[in-house]
């Protein structure tokens, strides 16, 4: 049964406080049918286009709602099935197509599509996630292993890559390895760090359910998972959140607050209440589904401040005439008490490269 979409949700998403919006916008393939849903507030007309309709847009249009979220009900679409959104912006400039932000599976670049899917998973690692829930994580040593997936060794699945890992941790003594990012990504040079995919790890290396194993494998060895998430910036590519409803929407318009000099990515408005509920729900996301135990928050000094990597006349001061981001450091003072709420025994770990308080 397909959750619906309702005025909870509704209010929950518009006000910043959704916290597990990946339950509800994305696809959901039901009995013989799949459920999609897409945050476009200032689009004029929207559909979804896929395998299941020879990518025509006039096949399966979607209903607005005054939330901003449209919505279509496609019978036959099923998982596996590949699709898009077809995005009119407003002044009926020409249709983009956009890939499903919540989409949990997604083709093997260079390819674009999104791919519906069902994540069903059967997990063994109850005895780990007990376990982690009794111990104080803060008070027990760690020893991690950073690893870049596509750059170890021998057959690029996550099952082999699972196999293979554990059995060098537990051979050089590591209590965890944390992974650059998994989340799908357009270019392989970015290393996963310019992401388009929140809530899809990378279809270069298998499923999503191997995925799950590859954590599965980890608990059952002992040893603990970290991601590597970047809240602070993401790719510009077409197909992804760039302008997603002909208008910046997930981004900062103006260009001093928007773009980052240093890596050619946009920067995320963490002023918008619906951005902020996207990047908490993302984080949720991999530590419900995936059962990781770590996130390692990538750039959070770029976060922090106004002027990072910036000239003068480059930056818009803060509404106090600081350099500090006021919106950034309340988005980061409720991701973590949002995720410590929910999730006992993990660690939220901080990228930061200045002297910041009461950062770690």
């Amino acid at each position: 049964m397909v959750r619906s979409f309702n005025e909870d949700d509704r209010w929950l998403l518009n006000a910043g406080e959704h916290d597990n919006l990946y339950e509800v916008l994305g696809s959901h393939p039901g009995s013989g049918e799949t459920v999609f849903r897409v945050w476009a507030p200032d689009a004029s007309a929207v559909a979804v286009v896929g395998d299941f309709n020879s990518w025509r847009a006039d096949r399966n249009p979607m209903r607005p709602s005054d939330s901003g979220v449209w919505e279509a009900t496609v019978n036959g679409a099923g998982p596996g099935e590949r699709y898009k959104f077809s995005i009119v912006p407003r002044g009926g400039a020409h249709p983009l197509e956009k890939s499903d932000p919540f989409a949990v599976h997604a083709e093997t670049p260079p390819r674009t599509a999104s791919v519906v899917w069902d994540l069903t998973y059967q997990w063994s690692d109850a005895a780990w996630m007990d376990a982690r829930t009794r111990v104080d994580a803060f008070r027990q040593p760690m020893s991690v292993y950073e690893c870049h997936l596509g750059s170890w060794a021998g057959p690029l699945t996550y099952p082999a890559l699972a196999r293979g890992l554990a059995d060098h941790l537990e051979r050089t003594g590591f209590t965890h390895i944390e992974l650059m990012p998994v989340m799908e990504h357009p270019f392989g040079g970015s290393w996963g760090y310019q992401s388009t995919g929140y809530f899809a790890p990378t279809s270069r290396f298998g499923t999503p359910q191997e995925f799950m194993g590859f954590v599965d494998t980890m608990h059952q060895r002992g040893i603990g998972v970290i991601l590597d998430w970047v809240p602070s910036h993401f790719a510009v590519d077409a197909h992804g959140l760039a302008r997603f409803d002909g208008t910046h929407l997930f981004e900062h318009a103006d260009p001093r607050q928007g773009y980052h000099p240093d890596w050619g990515t946009y920067i995320f408005n963490l002023g918008r209440p619906e951005v902020r509920s996207f990047l908490i729900s993302s984080a949720h996301y991999w530590f419900d589904r995936y059962h990781v135990d770590g996130i390692r928050v990538d750039a959070v000094a770029s976060m922090l401040y106004l002027d990072y990597s910036r000239r003068e006349g480059e930056w818009i001061p803060n509404r106090y005439g600081g350099r500090e981001n006021i919106e950034a450091i309340e988005f980061l003072r409720r991701l973590n008490a949002s995720v410590y709420g929910r999730f006992p025994g993990i660690q939220m770990i901080a990228e930061e490269s200045t002297a910041w308080p009461s950062v770690t």
